[in-house]
């Protein structure tokens, strides 16, 4: 289905390119260009959300500034490179390419003399695996108190006379602010956001000071977020919402050697000394520790991983982890990474070929609605038959629907499993089956059997009413998709005494034929 959606909004682009052909047309074979490409992914927040640091741990290198430095101020690209570029993208002028330094493992970004305000975009070009899969764009913090910062990150999102250059949203908040929330109702408000989805995910951001950065402080977080995921305000503008701890996913990812034997020296300690040590950041740094490791290093081991990394790498330690590896899987798994990645493939990547087929249908119809002219009706027409034909589509509506109005379902259990069986905990056959993600195609085909049952019975019956009925028929639609995508059942081979009487007949039947040629 996506695929033949794909090949209808590229026809659709190329014959409105064809009817413009003019600074439009570059436009839209720009859109075109962007169906091969992989999904554009914003990171976005207030400042001092950790953005730089999230993504870097997304990324598993340290390749995006996270100081306070000038190219924090400019939106930076990040997409996949064979080899190591820096671009920067001015105002006005050609594109120029950036040196490319690291220093101690991080690059080292500058604008080579250019005013930030005369910077349209930088983009870095990495050899991260990742990048093929995910275009990951970091924007400067909002409510900066300089506005042009702020305005640069609003004016890429949320932009008043164009689509939105990202197809998704990754939102950091530390608390849930009015800010938060006007930023992410602005970014659903935009042209792009119309055509009925919800966008954005959202992350609980530096979720290891919930807990004041106790050993159990991602369970306060969780706690939280699992609160913020219910609120009817913020409900309805993200698909989720993950308690993170940027700076321990950082470090994790990009753990070193001499990092690891320092905290094994710090699980060495005995218990009245390591707890004394842990107290607090102060006495982590002071020079009197009793531990054989510079006040340098640890101030720097502290500058990494933060005083609650540095408890819960000491903590896994002492509790049987006895190599860097298996210790940086432990705490990136213990930071939120993990689930927030599998909130991205699950909401992102699954759908990204449709994403991105809503901006180029988005910026059609906006192009048809701002510059009418002679000849476009046959563009609308086909504009309107492939938003009338997209599943994908319907389902976004429907998802959106249930986050804002709510469905027209009078049973809650029902429009809850409705929401879910259209994608709103993931777009795989397991996540809207709410099954294991080790369940097996057979599994997976019973209960979609199943599920189609019920819901095409809600479908037929008298007794539900048009709004109802139309939702029920996009679920129906889905459950049979989730047929098509899981691999047929293989034949059942015959059992030994049915394989013999099917062979004793085929025997027979072959020595009446010799016999009949035989003349016997």
């Amino acid at each position: 289905m996506t695929g033949r959606l794909v090949a209808e909004v590229r026809e659709l682009l190329a014959a409105a390119a064809e009817l413009y052909d003019d600074e439009s047309a570059v436009t839209l074979r720009a859109y075109e260009r962007r169906l091969d490409e992989p999904l554009r992914v914003a990171v976005a927040g207030m400042v001092k959300a950790g953005k730089s640091t999230l993504l870097n741990a997304i990324l598993g290198e340290e390749i995006a500034p996270t100081d306070a430095g000038e190219c924090t101020t400019v939106v930076t690209w990040y997409r996949y490179g064979a080899t190591p570029r820096v671009t920067l993208f001015p105002v006005d002028g050609a594109p120029r390419p950036l040196p490319v330094r690291r220093d101690d493992g991080r690059l080292l970004l500058s604008l080579d003399g250019t005013a930030p305000d005369r910077v349209r975009r930088i983009e870095v070009e990495w050899p991260v695996p990742s990048l093929r899969r995910l275009t990951l764009v970091d924007t400067p913090g909002i409510a900066s108190l300089s506005g042009d910062v702020s305005a640069r990150t609003t004016d890429f999102l949320t932009p008043e006379d164009a689509p939105a250059q990202a197809d998704a949203v990754v939102y950091l908040m530390r608390h849930m602010h009015a800010s938060d929330l006007n930023f992410l109702q602005s970014f659903r408000d935009t042209e792009a956001s119309r055509s009925g989805t919800v966008n954005a995910i959202a992350v609980l951001s530096r979720a290891d000071e919930v807990g004041a950065g106790r050993i159990d402080a991602m369970i306060s977080a969780g706690v939280v977020a699992a609160r913020y995921r219910e609120d009817p305000t913020l409900r309805p503008l993200a698909l989720g919402v993950v308690p993170v701890a940027g700076l321990v996913a950082q470090s994790a990812r990009t753990l070193r050697q001499e990092e690891f034997a320092a905290l094994s020296a710090f699980a060495e300690l005995d218990r009245p000394a390591r707890e004394r040590m842990l107290i607090s950041a102060d006495r982590f740094a002071s020079p009197s520790a009793p531990v054989d490791i510079s006040p340098e290093r640890r101030r720097a081991l502290l500058q990494r991983f933060g005083i609650f990394g540095i408890r819960l790498g000491v903590a896994l330690v002492r509790g049987g982890t006895t190599d860097p590896t298996g210790l940086a899987h432990a705490m990136v798994r213990r930071s939120g990474l993990d689930a927030l990645l599998g909130l991205l493939d699950a909401q992102f990547q699954t759908r990204a070929e449709h994403l991105k087929a809503r901006s180029a249908l988005v910026a059609v119809e906006q192009l048809l609605r701002e510059r009418p002219r002679p000849g476009a009706e046959d563009v609308r027409a086909a504009l309107e038959r492939v938003r009338a034909g997209a599943h994908e589509l319907r389902e976004l509506g429907l998802l959106a629907q249930a986050r804002s109005t709510g469905l027209p379902l009078h049973d809650r259990a029902a429009a809850a499993e409705a929401e879910v069986l259209v994608g709103g905990r993931g777009a795989g056959p397991r996540e809207r089956l709410g099954l294991p993600p080790d369940a097996t195609d057979e599994e997976v085909r019973r209960e979609t059997a199943e599920r189609l049952r019920q819901w095409r019975a809600r479908a037929e019956s008298p007794v539900t009413d048009r709004a109802a009925a139309e939702v029920c028929r996009v679920v129906v639609r889905s459950c049979e998709g989730i047929l098509a995508e899981v691999p047929p059942a293989p034949d059942p081979a015959p059992t030994p005494d049915l394989a013999s009487a099917l062979a004793e007949p085929a025997a027979d039947a072959g020595r009446e034929a010799h016999q009949v040629r035989e003349g016997g």
